[in-house]
């Protein structure tokens, strides 16, 4: 077992930084933080590596942070200082990148999707993909047939996601008035792994400027989130 691996949860620290990226951009948007969409992902990429990184920390580096008593606004603010005098130096040509190459000279390339699926279908599905349910419940509270349910899942129009056996759930962020939000289908044909399909959705896409696709479809802005997604296959 590597560092890598948080053993209580099963978890990398990568897969753990995207959910707390993502928790964290929720945050911003929805208490009105005024930061343009680049900058956003930015902040909530940071807030995401910096909270998943402490739990894999070794046990004396993680004491030692933990004793430190107050001061960490001081500390982030001294922190992002220093960091962009030394991105300017380095766009600059004044500074040499060798330390850390991913400054100034190339961008970070994102992970490819499709190498988080083995990850994903180790996971508890309540642990990434949010609120989801039966085909019950959906009948009882969003009065959605089951021939009709099933219907939409043959035809790649609903987002099922197995769980156990033969089991599905349905992540109820897909519905609107009762049926899959629009553009739900495009993205299905395209990203076929429902879960990957669903993962992605509901993550804040940088091709997308920092808005979560799930959200966009419920807004009908279809185009954009199909074109991306396609992109992805």
């Amino acid at each position: 077992m590597t560092r890598f691996q948080n053993p209580p949860e099963g978890i990398s620290q990568e897969a753990l930084a995207d959910l707390v990226a993502g928790a964290a951009q929720q945050a911003l948007m929805q208490h009105g933080v005024l930061l343009d969409a680049e900058a956003l992902v930015s902040a909530s990429a940071m807030a995401g590596a910096v909270a998943a990184a402490l739990p894999f920390l070794p046990q004396a580096q993680r004491l030692a942070i933990t004793s430190l008593k107050g001061g960490w606004t001081e500390l982030t603010s001294e922190f992002f200082r220093t960091m962009a005098e030394k991105i300017a130096r380095a766009e600059a040509g004044t500074e040499s990148t060798d330390e850390n190459p991913t400054i100034g000279a190339r961008k970070h390339a994102s992970r490819p999707l499709a190498e988080r699926a083995s990850e994903l279908q180790s996971m508890l599905i309540e642990d990434w993909a949010g609120e989801v349910a039966g085909s019950t419940y959906l009948e009882e509270r969003f009065r959605i047939p089951r021939s009709t349910l099933h219907r939409w899942q043959r035809r790649g129009e609903v987002v099922a996601l197995r769980k156990g056996g033969r089991k599905h759930v349905f992540p109820l962020a897909q519905f609107v008035d009762g049926r899959p939000a629009p553009g739900i289908s495009e993205v299905l044909a395209a990203i076929t792994n429902p879960r990957l399909a669903w993962f992605w959705l509901t993550r804040p896409s940088a091709e997308l400027n920092g808005r979560t696709p799930i959200e966009m479809l419920r807004e009908d802005m279809i185009e954009d989130v199909v074109r991306v997604a396609r992109t992805l296959s």
